[in-house]
């Protein structure tokens, strides 16, 4: 396929963009693409707080809220489109893959919709909207290319999303991302790690590996005649810390029944693997996780964990939880309290059983009253604060090394606090003292006191080392990475044939 980047016509630099993002890394490393695409289309991104000549609404549709919450937002941008007809308004993501043209129907003023497997037509979409003065929807059933073909703009002039693989292989009985993304089909290595090394040529110091079930990576590459490597994703673990500038690689989010021993093995041998691992468990009773069609039981969960802690001890494991899913019964749910209570989870991203249309589980009879869900929820949330401060409270007095960050917690104008990101994932706190301290530079100091969500270091700096990244974000210069080469799906077209010498 001919990337629509080329394909669609340049428009004024005056007009601007916006793109609102909702859901999962995945839809956020998708906005950086769009961002991406829509620059080199020749628009510019809209001042913070300015309204914008086209906005852009990267939807999910996990949970069922999203749909309340998108078109709830596009309600609000009504009047402004009805005083504005030259304002565009496009959808796209997981939400525009389900609905498709009730979008329309619901919100008639919206100009573009798009699915999460074409992003790359945007631009040409809404050219062909303005020229032709009507909505274009373009929904297609199966990927075309790969998202990490087409240009981005990146959010972090210090931090990156890389995506290893596009799809999921699962058929989790409550999950409609498979439906939405389509089958897995994997990066080969040799272009991801040309993405990270462009990303790293540019300052990056820490990459998160993406992937809807990130360790099966290897099950499906580009090639369809190459068989599956179930080592491939350990072997891209240990790739990565052979590239010099590299100092921090993370990956999300891994699924427990294709969780293996090389993986821990690859996480503690390679330096800059960080000590964190985001592994959702959903439930702890096997009845439940059966009904799910998760394949692994709680048993095998717990074994992985302490094989992890075994290998790296101070590793700080998270997950995702979910409470009610449909005939989830007190036992049940006390399996759930139990496994989390052995587990010890730095942090933990609960969620209640949300029904939607086109999963399995929407279709089961013994749905779980609101009331009682909601009343499990609260007990399980309070055992999480409960764990989450006892571990933060353990790290009271050590030391740890910071990626200073931008925009992560909440700013305290008396302290003048900072923030940044230890190499486990925890959010620490600091006081930067006299030191210019910059978004993308690299701290150490002491944990001096401690919350259920945070750390904090109000001591003096250990240490400071400005950094390439650190420049870049304060002269506003962020990474952007183009079309790395990567082929699209099915066939290369030929090439035209060439006469004579060529220099």
């Amino acid at each position: 396929m001919t990337s629509t980047v080329t394909q669609a016509q340049p428009v004024s630099p005056a007009r601007t963009y916006q793109v609102r993002t909702y859901g999962c890394q995945m839809n956020v490393h998708d906005s950086e693409r769009l961002a991406g695409l829509l620059e080199t289309a020749g628009y510019r991104r809209a001042p913070d707080g300015a309204d914008a000549d086209v906005v852009v609404f990267n939807t999910c549709a996990v949970r069922e809220n999203a749909d309340n919450k998108l078109y709830g937002n596009l309600s609000h941008l009504a009047p402004r489109k009805q005083s504005d007809p030259g304002m565009q308004i496009a959808v796209g993501g997981c939400l525009a893959q389900k609905d498709r043209d009730a979008v329309l129907k619901k919100a008639p003023y919206v100009d573009v919709v798009f699915g999460t497997h074409n992003i790359g037509s945007l631009p040409a979409l809404l050219e062909r909207a303005r020229h032709n003065r009507e909505a274009q929807v373009e929904i297609v059933d199966a990927l075309e290319q790969f998202p990490s073909t087409l240009p981005a703009a990146r959010d972090s002039a210090y931090a990156a999303w890389v995506s290893i693989s596009v799809g999921c292989n699962n058929t989790c009985t409550f999950c409609i991302v498979p439906a939405l993304r389509g089958k897995e089909v994997d990066r080969r290595p040799g272009d991801i790690l040309a993405e990270v090394q462009a990303l790293v040529d540019q300052g990056v110091l820490e990459v998160t590996l993406l992937g809807q079930n990130v360790n099966a990576y290897g099950v499906s590459f580009v090639d369809p005649e190459t068989p599956r490597d179930r080592g491939a994703f350990a072997a891209l673990l240990r790739a990565c810390g052979g590239i010099d500038g590299l100092e921090r690689v993370r990956f999300t989010s891994p699924h427990p029944a294709e969780f293996t021993d090389d993986v821990i093995e690859a996480m503690a041998a390679t330096p800059n693997i960080c000590p964190t691992l985001h592994m959702p468990l959903q439930s702890g009773s096997d009845r439940i996780l059966k009904a799910m069609r998760r394949s692994y039981r709680a048993q095998r969960y717990l074994g992985i964990i302490d094989r992890v802690r075994a290998a790296m001890p101070h590793a700080a494991i998270t997950t995702d939880l979910i409470v009610g899913f449909p005939g989830e019964t007190e036992e049940d749910f006390q399996a759930t309290l139990d496994v989390v209570e052995q587990s010890r989870f730095a942090t933990a991203f609960t969620f209640q059983y949300s029904r939607r249309p086109g999963t399995p589980a929407a279709e089961l009879a013994d749905q779980v009253p609101k009331a009682v869900v909601q009343q499990r929820y609260d007990r399980l949330i309070e055992l999480q604060e409960r764990i989450s401060w006892e571990e933060n409270r353990a790290q009271v007095g050590t030391t740890v090394e910071l990626l200073v960050a931008a925009g992560e917690g909440r700013k305290d104008a008396h302290t003048a606090r900072m923030s940044g990101r230890a190499r486990d994932g925890r959010l620490v706190h600091f006081t930067p003292g006299a030191s210019p301290v910059r978004p993308g530079d690299v701290v150490t100091c002491v944990v001096t006191s401690a919350a259920p969500h945070h750390l904090i270091a109000d001591g003096a700096l250990l240490s400071h080392r400005r950094t390439r990244a650190g420049d870049a974000h304060e002269a506003g210069v962020k990474p952007k990475t183009v079309g790395l080469g990567l082929p699209g799906l099915g066939v290369p077209a030929p090439q035209p044939s060439v006469s004579g010498c060529s220099l």
